[in-house]
């Protein structure tokens, strides 16, 4: 997100605060007005995007249609890309991390309160 994020900058552009860098809406919208750097965005991310069509299309959603428009205008996937996007299949969807952790470390936790008021 940073990569994106300063390709943004470098060209003047600002992100609201909820506009997200790595949103295709986005990104396809750079694109649409920085053509060259917008193209090279997507080449840079050719093997998520293409992950994504694929699952969109097995999901049958109607939004794989847009992805396909946008692969077609991408250069075919090389072989290392198509590993690429192989091992990212088999790595499955990243695991959600935030929240899920107590704020200290458990060392730092105070014992619960054991026999206290009920």
């Amino acid at each position: 997100m940073l990569q994106l994020k300063q390709t943004y900058a470098a060209a003047g552009w600002r992100l609201g605060d909820d506009e997200l860098p790595d949103h295709l809406a986005v990104v396809l919208e750079f694109a649409a007005a920085d053509p060259e750097a917008g193209h090279r965005l997507l080449t840079e991310h050719r093997a998520g995007l293409e992950l994504l069509r694929l699952a969109l299309t097995d999901d049958g959603s109607p939004w794989a249609h847009v992805l396909d428009s946008v692969s077609a205008t991408l250069p075919p996937l090389a072989g290392d890309e198509r590993e690429a996007v192989m091992r990212l299949a088999a790595q499955g969807p990243p695991e959600e991390q935030v929240g899920l952790d107590p704020y200290a470390s458990p060392v730092f936790l105070p014992d619960p309160v054991v026999g206290g008021p009920r």
